[in-house]
């Protein structure tokens, strides 16, 4: 099943795809929510009324997260390129929940910025609480599914006015880019494979595979649970692959940019790039 959120921005309704087809779930939950996900979404469409989204706005495919947890330098490739050493630990930081907007929605290069950045990342959402997990073995039991996630970064703001920690490069409006669905773990044949590929203006930018990930998924969440709740509804942007601008090979976003990012099996985005007011 995949789950996506449809219509203006702060109005929107609750949509389950199956076989190519949407249907309309607002007689089942009014939004698609860390309870609705808690309790196992829905088995079936049946009876549930189709609907044709051509045209409409996609949303971000859940409700405003608890928490947006984030890992950072999680690929070889992508540490390598940052000039650092590859983490004997994960590298956990927190994103504004806030940040998260639509797939296809506008970024906004904050005032003043002029290093931002994008990150094409395969998230992951949770589905049941995990606290204390005993292994990662028992991580999969936590996973609602997985999502296309854009960690936009301010690397100005991340790193040098950071102050010791990167949130402030992180959190910036609109940073977020999250969907276009949330495809139950079941849609994924195997996430320690998943495509991930990102192109600005046209250009490729980033080609790799979740198979270059130095911690996996369920490590993550094990990993997190020894340290913090994890909540139905939150979401983890698990890191992003090599060919960012902060390697020095690519220029950083400018106004007018537009960025596509993709992953096997959780659809694209096409984002403009336009300046903060």
């Amino acid at each position: 099943m995949k789950y996506l959120r449809i219509g203006p921005a702060g109005q929107e309704r609750p949509v389950a795809s199956y076989d190519g087809r949407f249907f309309d779930l607002s007689a089942v939950t009014p939004d698609i929510t860390g309870a609705f996900l808690a309790a196992g979404g829905i088995g079936t469409v049946d009876g549930l009324p189709e609907i044709d989204i051509a045209g409409q706005r996609i949303g971000a495919p859940i409700a405003r997260p608890g928490v947006v947890l984030c890992v950072g330098q999680n690929y070889a490739a992508h540490a390598a390129e940052s000039g650092a050493t590859p983490p004997e630990q994960p590298i956990i930081f927190y994103k504004a929940p806030n940040t998260v907007i639509g797939p296809d929605d506008d970024v906004l290069i904050p005032r003043g910025s002029t290093r931002t950045d994008w990150e094409v990342e395969l998230g992951v959402v949770i589905g049941r609480t995990a606290r204390y997990l005993a292994s990662p073995d028992d991580a999969a039991a936590h996973i609602a599914g997985y999502v296309l996630s854009n960690d936009v970064s301010e690397r100005t703001f991340q790193l040098d006015d950071s102050g010791g920690q990167w949130s402030k490069g992180k959190s910036c409006e609109t940073f977020n880019p999250l969907g276009p669905w949330l495809a139950t773990a079941d849609e994924l044949a195997d996430p320690a494979r998943i495509g991930l590929r990102s192109r600005v203006n046209g250009e490729v930018r980033q080609d790799s595979t979740s198979a270059d990930m130095i911690f996996d998924v369920h490590y993550l969440i094990w990993h997190l649970s020894q340290y913090t709740v994890l909540e139905p509804g939150d979401l983890i942007n698990t890191g992003t692959p090599q060919g960012v601008a902060l390697s020095g090979r690519f220029p950083y976003l400018a106004p007018g940019d537009v960025m596509e990012i993709e992953a096997d099996g959780l659809g694209r985005q096409r984002g403009t790039v336009r300046a903060a007011g």
